[in-house]
């Protein structure tokens, strides 16, 4: 019924009763594609009336406004007629159900309306919504601490999911930068909280995207918008200030205009000279990294010159330096050596006309197209027939990093450091000896500019040369320097290299290495720990620890062999008792007394009223400890059970058999072990466990039983019996626990406020 319904409203594709606004839209989308058939664009707009019929924004206007304006930008960047199509139905499946809650239309819907390409789009612009929009999914009840590293850890999560959709097709995220910028010039509309929100997501995720797919024009507005909500008084104050000296930076402009047009006019030089403002955002940024006030930025006057070809950037170059004095040290060649989000220009900047300095940008109109659209002004290459080799290049490029990223994030914390590092901070160019520029995270070293190249270039560095002279491989990088690695057959990386290389790639791949370098140790910790617990149970190590035993056993836990059942016990992925369960399934679950020399829990002395030598259970509601403040409760024919003080049945006996409890003296006895849970809440990832049992296994601590579930919000709840001597142990233990990434609570089980 929704498909046909849908395919009536098509029908109605008279220009006479299309609005103004679309109107205008379509005829932009001509401008640039004079050949296209803009009907696809109509009925896209068919859809999205019918489904937001009656729906209004919260300024009150009506639904349909926004993804008219989301449109208007995406032809704004002369993009495709499927991108202008699925910008107009890019939030009609999320949105789009009855009063009953059903879908009004649905993802089949589009996809037989439309054809495959547009639906793939309109969903992938619906799921990067949802992974953006973390809050709703946050329990409003725990701390504040906490709830911020479960933020982190949805967050991270989604960013990855985020990265599939780019990879898979980037005019996902260009759809979702026109929807977020129409949002932020609309943000007025919205509570104030909401309002931060959406401007915090905009300048930590969104903005930096933008940049890097090189879409300016999208870029400067998401940053100064984000500015205006999150810092409204700065944003007012430089406002008012930047406009307050606006005619006199104008006089300033137009002078250096009509010189240099002259002087490019006798050279024979065509082209359009302009001033360009810079946004408030980056003058609110360079006043914070340099410490200075707005008086004390002398750049704010800044013109570009747009030429015909290359030959005449560097003609104009010359110009520019005939006629003003150059600053030292501030000219940059970003058309010799483009940045990785294809951006090219000439910068340099001068002593101009008044004294004042003077940045001017030379670019051709095809760099200009792509300063300002990124990959975007590339798009339609995609199905042309002739792509251009160099944008092809630089796509694959961006999709592999977008996989390094994903691929290398080991934990949530970990992968929020590598965008962080990787998307969002200042980076390097660097070359290679054959001239190919490397981009790397501003201060990278040797190090990672060997793993960006390969893995094996890394693990067998030994040493670098940057412009022909050996340097350490802690040298930071200059933009423009020339790299060049020194290998040795036999090499490895250090452990010392993770304390300055900067890449979480580079990282990753240390890391990695060293984690292939402790199979074997795990291997053998593995086949001991299997072997002792075999004996401890009375079975015969060599009747049930045999080869095609262990290799069914790896089949039942999907490893790859028996080799690796040993490392898995070895590196905590399965216990032992795991293990010789699906051996030995008759066998109890519950260990007996370990026969390792050991002094278990029973054997210990209890002095109650100067009387030694008391015989004593420990409860098992809250498991004390030697050093805990204990209670004894006298049972009827049982002896003596210990409490920790703060056990809510020591509460309740307090009050109904006050009699019963003892004030005691509780000895341990030298080498005595007692078991003890723990409580274990982390983000869940590949290699969890197996960080959380090296830490007992380098303090020899026996874990003794075992218990994980995985959660739907990315979290899993761990749950380990530890045999310990006493509280300082436990609390040793808790502590380096707690340092593992992505350990959000740790707490000892049985006791009210022993937490982490």
């Amino acid at each position: 019924m929704v498909q046909s319904s849908l395919e009536h409203i098509l029908s109605r594709d008279s220009s006479a009763e299309l609005p103004e606004d679309l109107l205008v839209l379509l005829d932009r989308v001509r401008e640039y594609m004079p050949q296209a058939d803009t009907r696809t664009i109509v009925h896209a707009y068919r859809v999205a009336e019918y489904i937001h019929e009656g729906e209004t924004r919260a300024s009150g206007e009506p639904y349909i406004t926004h993804p008219l304006a989301v449109a208007g930008i995406l032809a704004e960047l002369e993009m495709d007629i499927p991108t202008i199509a699925a910008g107009l139905m890019h939030d009609v499946v999320e949105d789009g159900t009855d009063e009953h809650g059903n879908p009004r239309i649905t993802l089949d819907d589009i996809r037989h309306l439309f054809g495959e390409e547009i639906a793939l789009l309109v969903d992938g612009v619906t799921k990067l919504a949802s992974y953006l929009d973390i809050e709703r999914e946050l329990d409003e009840s725990i701390d504040h601490e906490k709830r911020k590293r479960k933020r982190d850890i949805m967050q991270a999560a989604n960013l990855r999911k985020i990265f599939v959709a780019m990879s898979r097709d980037l005019r996902v995220m260009i759809i979702k930068l026109a929807d977020r910028l129409h949002n932020m010039r609309t943000l007025d509309a919205l509570s104030r909280d909401r309002q931060i929100k959406i401007a915090t997501e905009t300048l930590q995720i969104l903005a930096p995207m933008a940049h890097r797919l090189g879409i300016w024009q999208i870029k400067w507005q998401l940053e100064d918008l984000a500015f205006k909500y999150l810092e409204p008084e700065k944003y007012a104050e430089i406002a008012a200030r930047v406009q307050s000296t606006r005619k006199q930076r104008e006089e300033d402009i137009h002078e250096a205009i009509r010189i240099l047009k002259e002087r490019l006019e006798k050279e024979k030089i065509r082209a359009e000279v302009h001033g360009r403002p810079k946004h408030l955002y980056s003058i609110y940024q360079k006043m914070l990294k340099e410490e200075i006030d707005l008086d004390q930025i002398y750049d704010l006057l800044a013109i570009r010159v747009i030429v015909d070809t290359v030959a005449d950037c560097y003609h104009a170059l010359g110009v520019v330096h005939d006629l003003w004095l150059p600053i030292p040290g501030r000219f940059d060649d970003y058309i010799a050596k483009p940045k990785p989000n294809m951006y090219q220009s000439l910068h340099t900047k001068v002593i101009g006309p008044r004294q004042q300095p003077l940045e001017v940008q030379i670019r051709t109109w095809e760099m200009h197209r792509t300063a300002d659209f990124g990959i975007a002004a590339h798009w339609q290459y995609k199905e042309g027939t002739t792509p251009e080799d160099r944008f092809e290049q630089r796509m694959r490029l961006l999709r592999q990093q977008l996989f390094e990223w994903q691929a290398d994030g080991k934990d949530s914390s970990e992968f929020l450091r590598s965008v962080v590092n990787d998307l969002f901070n200042d980076q390097v160019f660097v070359f290679t000896p054959k001239g190919d520029v490397i981009d790397l995270v501003a201060g990278s070293t040797p190090i990672d500019f060997a793993y960006r190249v390969h893995t094996d270039l890394g693990n067998t560095c030994v040493g670098a040369k940057v412009n022909g002279r050996i340097v350490p491989l802690s040298y930071q990088f200059r933009n423009g320097d020339i790299v060049e690695i020194i290998t040795r057959p036999n090499a490895h990386p250090s452990r010392d290299w993770l304390n300055f290389v900067r890449t979480s790639h580079a990282r990753s791949k240390i890391k990695q290495y060293f984690r292939k370098q402790a199979h074997a140790e795990n291997v053998a910790r593995g086949r001991e720990m299997l072997e002792r617990e075999a004996e401890r149970l009375g079975v015969d190590v060599k009747e049930r620890l045999h080869a095609e035993a262990l290799e069914e056993v790896a089949r039942q836990l999907n490893l790859p062999s028996a080799e690796e059942v040993y490392a898995a016990v070895g590196d905590g992925r399965y216990s032992a008792q795991t293990v010789l369960n699906r051996l030995l399934p008759e066998v109890p679950s519950q260990p007996t007394l370990l026969p390792t020399g050991k002094v278990m829990e029973g054997e210990t002395r209890l002095t109650v009223d100067g009387i030694d030598n008391v015989m004593i259970r420990r409860a098992r509601c809250c498991s004390p400890l030697p050093g805990d403040e204990v209670v004894g409760y006298t049972t009827r024919g049982r002896g003596m059970t210990l409490h920790h003080r703060s056990c809510k049945n020591v509460q309740s006996y307090l009050l109904s058999e006050p009699e019963r409890l003892v004030a005691v003296h509780w000895d341990a006895k030298p080498g005595a072990y007692y078991a003890t849970v723990l409580h274990i809440e982390a983000a869940d990832r590949t290699g969890l466990l197996s960080d959380i049992a090296n830490v007992f296994g380098e303090a020899r601590t026996n874990i003794t039983a075992v218990h994980t579930i995985s959660l739907p919000n990315g979290v899993a709840r761990i749950d380990l019996t530890v045999e310990v001597q006493n509280t300082s142990h436990l609390r040793s233990l808790i502590e380096r626990v707690r340092r593992i990434s992505d350990v959000l609570d740790i707490r000892r089980g049985g006791t009210i406020g022993e937490a982490a």
